[in-house]
């Protein structure tokens, strides 16, 4: 079984001045949801919405982050 990861450097808005360095992996694309959406709502000050849980799902990819 792949791994899965969401990697919230590719999401970030440099233009805005907010970066990221996380990425976030997992055995399940569930684990990965569930730890995502937690940073995402910590780190980033977003709400847990259908909306956000639906973005980070579709940010899933096999394998591990790139260093």
């Amino acid at each position: 079984m792949a791994r899965k990861y969401f990697d919230c450097r590719e999401h970030s808005d440099p233009d805005s001045g907010e970066t990221c360095s996380v990425a976030i992996s997992a055995d399940t694309a569930d684990e990965v949801v569930e730890a995502a959406v937690e940073h995402v709502v910590q780190a980033h000050g977003f709400d847990d919405t259908r909306e956000l849980r639906d973005m980070v799902k579709a940010g899933i990819k096999e394998g591990t982050p790139p260093a």
